[in-house]
């Protein structure tokens, strides 16, 4: 018996290896302190008034899970984290929403999915300004439809109103996604649905979702087929704009950043998540410009600016989460973007 096993054990072990990412491994700047569960997505805030205090925002997604605040050094901020979440997913955030005609706040909103909800809350004083809670895919009778996964923000160039397009677990083809426009008045906060799109082939599913504003775009894995690309703005119509990149995946299709530079020139880069490294595509024109190896573990979400922060990250910075409960930071100098 020993013979076979040990050949087959070789075999698998080497199939493993061959799977993985051949590329040179790029070892990250910093390493986050470890979360209690299973970190998923990270979100950054640039302070306005000291870059070097920013603030790297992940996802600890269990049923008492939270959305961890770190700082430049991979140290929790206790008091920057909101706890006792019920499987937060994704996170995201923007700045400038208006409160009312004086009060612009800086903004994360993250999915709660076992509550079937988004969460909004002002940073950095981490204040909820939800009353508890944005209830999600409310017309759905099936509970399954209604766990929220994926959130985006998106500001509009138009009039600076600020949307959640949220994804879920599961859902049909042409309404996977929902967009929600936040308003504010006298009474709080509300999130009110102003659309449902998104094409979806079926076979695993949508969870990272990410915007670009200045161009206008959303973009989301359809994990086993795609990146797709779709307009932001409800007024310019549900037609799939783009399918790309597949072929370049091994297997699921993850976390999406964009890395944005003047004049629409850019990055997008797209976690290959069994493979372990990362896809690069244009932000101009969506075609693939190469893979990098940033010796992450099945990595789901990522982030990234791209403008200086600190001495550890004079380039900006790309933050990804890693399969060991924390995420890894990186000067953005490391992907070798300025070369291309």
């Amino acid at each position: 018996m020993r013979k076979i096993y040990i050949p087959i054990v070789t075999v698998m072990a080497l199939v493993s290896c061959k799977q993985g990412s051949q590329l040179p491994a790029i070892a990250p700047d910093v390493i986050t302190e470890k979360t209690p569960n299973d970190t998923d997505d990270p979100a950054i805030w640039i302070n306005p008034d000291d870059a070097s205090k920013s603030i790297v925002f992940g996802t600890d997604k269990e049923t008492n899970g939270g959305i961890y605040a770190f700082d430049l050094d991979g140290k929790i901020i206790e008091e920057k984290s909101i706890k006792n979440i019920q499987r937060p997913n994704n996170v995201d955030l923007e700045y400038g929403f208006q409160l009312n005609d004086s009060v612009a706040v800086d903004v994360i909103a993250f999915t709660e999915r076992e509550k079937q909800q988004v969460r909004l809350f002002s940073v950095p004083d981490m204040k909820p300004l939800d009353g508890g809670g944005f209830p999600v895919f409310e017309d759905e009778t099936d509970v399954e439809q209604r766990l929220a996964m994926g959130i985006s923000l998106y500001k509009s160039p138009k009039d600076s109103s600020v949307y959640a397009i949220v994804g879920r677990k599961i859902g049909p083809s042409g309404s996977y996604l929902y967009q929600y426009k936040f308003e504010s008045d006298s009474t709080g906060v509300s999130a009110n649905l102003v659309r449902k799109f998104g094409s979806f082939t079926g076979g695993k599913e949508i969870e990272a979702i990410a915007v670009d504003n200045e161009m206008g775009y959303v973009y989301y894995s359809d994990e086993g087929e795609c990146v797709k690309k779709y307009y932001a703005e409800p007024s310019m119509g549900d037609e799939e704009l783009a399918c790309f990149g597949g072929e370049k995946f091994l297997e699921d299709i993850e976390g999406i950043a964009i890395a944005r530079y003047p004049n629409g020139e850019g990055y997008i880069i797209v976690s290959d998540q069994q493979r372990g490294q990362f896809n690069i595509f244009s932000r101009k024109d969506n075609s693939f410009i190469k893979a990098v190896n940033l010796s992450t573990l099945e990595t789901d979400g990522c982030d990234v600016v791209t403008v200086p922060l600190n001495d550890t990250f004079p380039n900006g910075l790309f933050a990804a989460m890693n399969d060991e409960k924390n995420f890894y930071f990186y000067d953005l100098d490391k992907l070798g973007l300025k070369e291309d």
